[in-house]
């Protein structure tokens, strides 16, 4: 492998010299030595197994002192992170006999337990679920139970959360540990009494000999079409490549990372947590939630010089009061995705010189961009190196069919430079598609056949992209039944099943809409009553608000005599989405979703306010 990378790598040295003239062509250079030296890792990793685990316990060995975890008033070296995982491993391997290749489901918010159960759960050559702290009911046993997890290990603070699934929980004989000194509830076992009696001392490395690269090693969910979330299997290869974005990005060992993004979100735990332990002796700030007002503060109080984001936590921060001190920080990278050009530009101005390293990838998906330059509004950059070593490409796509378009032999048709396509990416050796766990149907649905050729297989990533003639990547839109709001993907058949619990509610409809400088778009429901009934405001916000997370809620209701459907009964969405909640442009009964109040009739004042940014959704 290392032979043939460097084989390529002098292969490609015509072509770099054809591209003199490229004025990117010294940054695409490091990218591609940075590249090389990743594959070179991953080959050795493959030959001698190593994982994120070992990583960290190297960082433990030359850095036992170091500050690992900063979390509030706390903080923990690298050699405690070490004892108080090894107290884990012990404690489950002796409370739930769990063993290699088991899986246990992770339910806690950011703290440091959350990283020394993962690490506990590692060493015992396990699989981590990690499963979002805002799910409930339904979707919490879904995502829990399509893992094949054996034990359920949840934080104190979602003990209510837990009881409501309990009966069901204790029917298939799962065990279920809460992260507290002692429970009186039957069926839930206090765990963090038993962490505290374990041993610290080193578990045995055998106890996960068996595992390679291609092993099982995470299930973090993403949303989907159907209606439920679905567990991307990760493997440690996987882990690993996600892992090294922060290498890729120019982060150093003697950086200091702030990581508020939930640990649940591959962002959060792979890009974040697992990337500043394969850098070496990294320092991750950890906060529990995402606060405005504390950013900068938390940033000059621990010396933060790399950031994550999401597009709507740079618009917040754009947002906020202006203050003096703003540029006063050591802030000097931010790595994420999903920011707009004009939030970007605003960003860069108010708050310094900070290089901003879009990157656009999914969790499950099996390619991805990385905009290194720091090209304002673009998602990524292609080079001749990527084209190399991934095959993809944008297609043709019929939106309102929702399919790719084909040409008269059955093939997909490649779209020019600068226009907007779906973007595939091939399945291969190299590339692969793990799919989802115990779901076929979706596994299946993701994959595109016959796409340039009789037989080959494509990742039909959901995205459409457009890339201009620089090489330069831009996201576009978001197909299928999902839409993206607060960084949060939201299955639209998800909400409308929620819905449909309510009374009075016959049909409805769920889309997004977008809302004047806000990223991704806001959850918008159509309607139809049944016969002879009203819309109750305070009934539906009370059934929402129990059972969908904030960002899922539908902010704005319509209600109609009729839905519109297509030949095939399937949900009109695409014109009622252009419509959007101006009650100047519709006629149907309009509901505003007024923070901790309920639904409102909607007004053109609030439809003012919204549209000039003076109401914040």
């Amino acid at each position: 492998m290392l032979s043939y990378i460097l084989y390529t790598a002098l292969a490609l040295l015509p072509l770099l010299l054809y591209y003199w003239r490229n004025p990117y062509i010294l940054k695409d250079i490091s990218y591609a030595i940075a590249a090389i030296k990743v594959g070179i890792r991953l080959s050795k990793s493959g030959k001698n197994f190593r994982s994120i685990l070992d990583d960290f316990l190297d960082a433990v060995k030359k850095h036992p002192h170091k500050n690992f975890i900063v979390f509030e008033d706390s903080s923990y070296t690298y050699s405690q992170a070490d004892r108080e995982s090894n107290k884990v491993a012990r404690a489950l391997s002796a409370h739930v006999q769990l063993k290699q290749g088991d899986t246990a489901a992770l339910f806690l918010g950011n703290e440091p337990l959350f990283v020394w159960m993962w690490l506990g759960l590692a060493k015992l050559g396990c699989t981590a679920s990690l499963l979002n702290y805002n799910i409930r009911s339904k979707s919490l046993l879904h995502c829990f139970s399509c893992c094949d997890a054996k034990v359920l290990i949840a934080g104190a603070d979602l003990r209510g959360a837990v009881e409501e699934v309990l009966p069901t929980l204790k029917q298939q004989g799962i065990q279920v540990l809460i992260l507290s000194d002692k429970c009186d509830v039957e069926g839930i076992e206090s765990f963090s009494d038993k962490i505290q009696q374990a041993s610290d001392e080193p578990v045995s490395p055998q106890l996960r000999a068996n595992l390679n690269l291609k092993s099982p090693a995470l299930y973090i969910y993403t949303s989907g079409t159907t209606g439920l979330p679905k567990a991307a299997v990760l493997n440690h290869e996987r882990m690993l490549m996600a892992s090294y974005l922060q290498s890729m990005s120019g982060i150093h060992s003697d950086d200091v990372i702030y990581i508020y993004l939930p640990l649940y979100h591959s962002a959060g735990f792979l890009m974040g947590l697992c990337g500043a332990i394969e850098r070496g002796s990294i320092t991750v700030v950890l906060r529990r939630k995402f606060s405005a007002s504390n950013f900068w503060n938390d940033c000059r109080k621990y010396n933060v010089t790399v950031i994550q984001y999401i597009g709507e936590i740079m618009r917040y921060l754009c947002n906020s009061p202006k203050k003096d001190n703003e540029r006063d920080h050591k802030v000097r990278l931010a790595l994420g995705n999903g920011i707009r050009a004009d939030t970007w530009a605003d960003f860069l101005q108010r708050f310094g010189d900070i290089h901003i390293c879009e990157c656009y990838g999914a969790t499950e998906g099996n390619v991805g961009f990385v905009n290194y330059i720091g090209k304002v509004g673009a998602i990524g950059r292609e080079n001749f190196f990527h084209k190399r070593f991934v095959s993809y490409a944008l297609i043709r796509y019929d939106t309102e069919k929702e399919e790719p378009v084909r040409d008269s032999k059955g093939f997909c048709i490649k779209v020019p430079t600068g226009e907007t396509g779906l973007l595939v990416g091939k399945i291969s050796r190299t590339t692969p598609f793990s799919g989802y766990a115990k779901n076929k149907q979706q596994t299946e649905k993701k994959k595109l056949k016959n796409v340039f050729e009789t037989g080959d297989l494509y990742f039909n990533s959901g995205d459409l992209l457009r890339i201009d003639d620089e090489g330069f990547v831009y996201f576009q839109d978001r197909i299928g039944d999902t839409f993206r709001w607060k960084g949060e993907n939201v299955a639209t058949t998800e909400v409308s099943d929620h819905l449909l619990a309510v009374g009075f509610i016959e049909e409805a409809n769920v889309y997004g809409v977008k809302v004047p400088g806000h990223e991704g778009r806001i959850g918008m429901a159509a309607l139809k009553l049944k016969e002879n009934m009203d819309f109750d405001c305070k009934a539906t916000y009370q059934h929402v608000k129990s059972y969908l997370p904030s960002y899922a809620r539908p902010r704005f209701i319509r209600i109609q005599d009729d839905l519109a459907v297509t030949g095939t009964f399937k949900q009109m969405k695409v014109k009622l989405a252009e419509e959007g909640f101006n009650p100047a442009v519709i006629k149907d009964p309009l509901f505003f979703l007024e923070d901790n109040k309920g639904y409102v009739p909607m007004t053109q004042e609030t439809f003012n306010s919204i549209s000039e940014g003076t109401l914040r959704l």
